[in-house]
């Protein structure tokens, strides 16, 4: 009997990775620079780079084994350092150097991406923090694999206005300065409110200061799983019965991200951290995180009934994750990144998704309005209205939202710009025209909420 059940459980493991795109989406090792703070700028660089290419050397060997004797697709090999910020604030001097350091790091050790060029600057701006928000434009022009973030607000801290403006301009500037490569820039820039410390997935990835000095943390993904999990219940089953199905869905992708981590911490000899559970789509077909929500019983996603059926989606896959690991953390529920998502895609092009239907959705999913692109005359002051609301949306609900939002140059919507790989390619939605440039132009803070108050 049991020998029959570990079968099927195989077989159906089996299925699921080569039928329905289940992959293990990032394994990400954490790394603390902390120690490699120094009062020379240059003395800093040289020790960055000799601590991850000492401590990741091994990450992609390790992963490519794991994969290849567990029969388990790892998609990238993915590596977090401490907010950039802050060494910044010890050393004075060009930020981009940092950026230029970590990304020559990452490529000697073949690492798909490296975040962490980040700042936290949710209550105020250090000179470091200010210094490092200036160069962002300049540092992902001039790099390839390396990501950025800023965390400009927090239930407990409100939202820095003042931040906020400055990030509405760096993602214009990043956008002009990458424009002759699909404004591939600002594709590597998010912007954070209560930012989460242990985060495997890019472009907001970072090594918080209260994590160990390094670190693995996995990010699993299955949205075709869950996809032909909903596909195979029929159209009779009832919601409840649906979220039920979802969650033993969820269960059974995340023990894999389980089992995954531990193995690489295992011989990779650095703790395990977290499975981060996010359902995580790519442009291929049947991984779709809208098609899932057109499964449920959407005509097209961003149609009347989505945003409930999100919330269902997104409870449902982080009740399955805690029930297999206790060590459940990073984002954890479901993304919807436009321009990577096939139904995403789809339903802008139709004008069906809008990217007001998708601040509601947010509401009650992972992250934020994410690879979204927008016209290239969108103004800074907009953008930096567009980060302050989705901002307020992640204060009021004690979540983790964010933007990443691609201005694109030249462009007008309906129109697109294609990236190729994961990041895949979208169509230009418009932006509402109105302007709120007093209210950006104002600075200062918006207080934190009641909710803030739990001590």
């Amino acid at each position: 009997m049991n020998r029959n059940t570990n079968s099927d459980n195989i077989l159906e493991t089996i299925r699921m990775i080569e039928e329905e795109n289940l992959d293990i989406r990032t394994i990400t090792m954490g790394i603390s620079l902390l120690d490699c703070a120094d009062s020379d700028i240059d003395r800093s660089c040289e020790k960055i780079y000799a601590k991850i290419t000492n401590k990741a050397k091994d990450l992609v060997q390790t992963a490519a084994d794991i994969s290849r004797e567990y029969g388990i697709p790892i998609i990238n090999q993915r590596i977090t350092v401490t907010p950039i910020a802050l060494l910044v604030s010890a050393s004075g001097g060009d930020p981009v150097k940092y950026a230029k350091t970590l990304d020559r790091a990452a490529k000697a050790v073949h690492a798909s991406f490296v975040g962490g060029y980040s700042a936290l600057v949710q209550k105020g701006m250090t000179p470091g923090d200010e210094a490092l928000i200036a160069s962002i434009p300049q540092a992902l022009a001039e790099t390839d694999i390396v990501c950025s973030s800023v965390n400009i607000g927090s239930t407990k801290a409100g939202i820095n206005m003042d931040a906020v403006k400055l990030m509405g301009q760096a993602v214009v500037k990043t956008a002009e300065l990458t424009k002759d490569n699909q404004c591939y820039g600002a594709s590597k820039l998010v912007v954070f409110c209560n930012a989460v410390e242990d985060n495997p997935f890019m472009a907001g990835g970072f090594h918080g200061v209260t994590e160990p000095d390094t670190v693995i943390n996995v990010g699993v993904s299955g949205p075709g799983v869950v996809k032909e999990a909903v596909r195979k219940a029929g159209k009779d089953a009832s919601m409840d019965e649906i979220a039920e199905i979802i969650k033993k869905t969820a269960f059974k992708v995340t023990r894999m991200g389980q089992l995954v981590g531990r193995e690489a911490s295992r011989r990779l000899h650095v703790p395990f951290g977290i499975v981060d559970l996010s359902l995580a789509p790519t442009p291929a077909v049947g991984d779709s995180v809208a098609q899932i929500l057109e499964e449920v019983g959407l005509e097209t996603c961003g149609g009347p009934g989505t945003t409930a059926c999100l919330a269902m989606l997104n409870d449902a896959v982080k009740k399955g994750g805690v029930m297999a690991s206790s060590s459940v953390g990073g984002l954890s529920g479901a993304f919807i990144p436009v321009s990577e998502d096939a139904g995403m895609i789809a339903a802008a092009e139709k004008g069906v998704l809008t990217i007001e239907k998708l601040e509601a959705m947010t509401a009650v999913c992972s992250v934020g309005l994410d690879m979204i692109i927008v016209p290239g005359d969108t103004t800074a002051e907009t953008i930096s209205a567009i980060i302050a609301d989705e901002a307020a949306i992640g204060m009021i609900n004690t979540k983790t939202t964010a933007c990443r939002l691609i201005p694109a140059i030249g462009k007008k919507a309906g129109e697109k710009l294609v990236f190729g790989g994961l990041m895949g390619e979208g169509p230009i939605m418009p932006v509402g025209r109105t302007k709120a440039d007093v209210m950006v132009n104002r600075g200062g803070r918006i207080p934190s909420p009641m909710n803030a108050l739990k001590n």
